[in-house]
């Protein structure tokens, strides 16, 4: 039997209660509590009936190309029949362009639905034509509706469905308005059975929020099956598509873009990219091997250390974790001796990347010393190592990708921990293994 439940739903972080609050426990926010309304006891639900493990026939998932490498790769490989893609990202960094790029590849599939709840048909075919995209195979819907939505799916029988976005969907069973978290959470959710039923990769556009959170919010990490997020700044031409969740493949992947006028354009070695334009003989500059995924990625890590001119001093990390950053220096200071405590210490990743991998500890150590002490570090040497409070290098995964990655770009000299030093390929460069921090600041700058 049915039954209609109030309920009073945090409109930033999804926290339910049964009565209205000021201030939501959870995230904190005030005033985001709105009423909405749940149908408990679905009328003629089907239960399922128990199976054992060893009489379920598992088929191997079919992939198919998007037509994009990078998107690909951020996928696991390409596209899963029956997936259900979320990707978000600020107003305006790219996600429907993105998307509408990859429709030339999926229409090899069949007919496409690109349901369009922002956008005037008039303005997507504009779009369309920019990216040089002409295809009988894609059906543009200007529906916001998911009863329109589903009512068109069954008489078109389309391959691909593309939801722009999901914050305007919305569903009269339910008395929210459109872009909250019943009515999010409700069609995607219905949306996601009508993919699996019907073996139909769905992808869902949504917005992200000030905070940084996809609008909805959290809620829609849970039901999908991949997470994409589009990084990178308006005024920056390069733009990072990284998964954060993907039950068909490795998390963590990215894929790199370049946005131009004719739309975004795949950036085959991203690490000439990010240490194209690096300074030569310039303190605090020091290269490093980062592995996003299953890509190597050779970024520059830069620093400035500076006299304070206020009581307390600043910190400054872009790219790397911030509380990462304090421990690191605090290690210089007991371990090095280097008084940072009076001064000012900014770190950075150029390009825009955002790292978290311990494996960038030692240059982000070593380019802190390079700019406290003023001696640039050769241009030619690379490093990568994990430091520990005693200001011990412990060895990293995948040493020999790195350096092979390293070795492709010119880069003759590597300082890594002792542990990564007995590797089987070289690639003619002088690979030199340190126990502590001691020993490599020693080696980088004497």
């Amino acid at each position: 039997m049915q039954k209609t439940k109030v309920v009073y739903q945090c409109q930033s972080c999804g926290h339910s209660t049964p009565k209205w609050l000021g201030k939501c426990p959870d995230c904190g926010e005030w005033n985001s509590f709105a009423e909405e309304q749940r149908i408990t006891g679905l009328k003629g639900r089907k239960t399922a009936q128990p199976v054992a493990l060893t009489e379920i026939t598992a088929s191997q998932d079919s992939r198919f190309s998007t037509g994009i490498g990078e998107l690909d790769r951020t996928l696991g490989g390409g596209v899963v029949m029956g997936s259900v893609v979320l990707i978000g990202g600020d107003p305006g960094i790219g996600k429907s362009t993105l998307v509408l790029q990859s429709l030339n590849g999926l229409t090899g599939l069949g007919k496409v639905l690109y349901v369009s709840g922002e956008e005037s048909p008039e303005q997507v075919k504009l779009r369309a034509e920019r990216l040089s995209i002409r295809s009988d195979e894609i059906i543009l819907l200007p529906e916001t509706s998911l009863e329109g939505i589903v009512s068109a799916f069954r008489k078109i029988n389309p391959r691909v469905i593309v939801i722009d976005s999901i914050q305007t969907i919305f569903t009269p069973d339910l008395p929210s308005a459109p872009g909250s978290v019943g009515q999010i959470r409700e069609c995607a959710t219905k949306l996601m059975f009508l993919a699996k039923k019907y073996s139909v990769p769905l992808f869902l556009i949504g917005h992200v929020t000030k905070e940084g959170a996809i609008a909805g919010p959290k809620v829609l990490e849970h039901i999908v099956d991949t997470v994409l997020y589009f990084e990178g700044d308006k005024g920056n031409p390069f733009r990072i598509l990284r998964a954060v969740k993907n039950r068909f493949g490795s998390t963590n992947e990215i894929g790199v873009f370049e946005m131009m006028e004719s739309g975004l354009k795949e950036v085959d070695n991203p690490s000439r990219l990010f240490i194209s334009e690096r300074p030569v003989n310039v303190p605090g500059s020091v290269v490093t091997v980062s592995l996003e995924g299953t890509r190597p990625l050779l970024v520059e890590i830069q620093a400035l250390v500076t006299t304070s001119s206020f009581g307390v001093p600043r910190r400054t990390a872009l790219g790397v974790d911030y509380n990462r950053v304090n421990l690191l220096m605090a290690v210089l200071d007991k371990r090095l001796g280097m008084r940072l405590g009076g001064m000012d210490v900014y770190v950075n990743v150029v390009g825009g990347l955002k790292v978290d991998e311990p494996a960038i500890d030692i240059a982000i150590m070593a380019a802190v010393a390079s700019s406290f002490r003023n001696r640039p570090v050769d241009t030619a040497t690379f490093t990568f190592g994990e430091a520990g409070l005693s200001g011990e290098l412990r060895a990293v995964s995948q040493a020999e990708t790195r350096i092979t990655e390293a070795a492709k770009l010119g880069f003759r000299k590597g300082i890594v921990p002792a542990g990564n030093a007995d590797i089987p390929g070289r690639h003619n460069i002088e690979i030199t293994g340190v126990k502590n921090v001691e020993e490599a600041v020693e080696i980088l700058f004497y």
